[in-house]
């Protein structure tokens, strides 16, 4: 049993998460329902629906996304931790965006059967 449970949410579609020069201006394409832009001193990464972008863009595909439902306080601990966790222990790899509100957590479409049965076994609840 995990230390906390958490509701998530399947949401539709799928993601890409893109990999731009550091000093590369937001592009238009990053838009969507779900998407996050974080700039490094080495990087500008976009996660954002996958059929918004060019052909052209180094990224990976195929990511699908289980928003954790929130909103969920500051003062929280162990959220992200609880999920990763249990989708390590099933060797499951994921990419985390935390936002004020909540946390996401997206999985390769190849293992998200898995990654459900996974959160699911230690008592979260995951819904379509």
């Amino acid at each position: 049993m995990a230390s906390r449970l958490f509701e998530l949410k399947l949401t539709p579609g799928m993601f890409a998460i893109c990999r731009l020069a550091p000093d590369q201006d937001v592009p238009g394409w990053a838009v969507g329902e779900i998407v996050s832009i974080t700039r490094t001193p080495e990087e500008l990464s976009i996660v954002c629906p996958q059929g918004a972008v060019p052909d052209h863009i180094r990224c990976e595909s195929d990511w699908r996304c289980l928003r954790v439902v929130g909103p969920l306080e500051f003062s929280m601990t162990g959220v992200v931790a609880s999920l990763t966790g249990t989708l390590a222990m099933a060797d499951i790899s994921v990419f985390v965006v935390s936002t004020f509100d909540t946390d996401l957590v997206l999985v390769k479409e190849t293992d998200l059967d898995g990654a459900i049965a996974a959160l699911k076994a230690v008592g979260h609840d995951v819904a379509p």
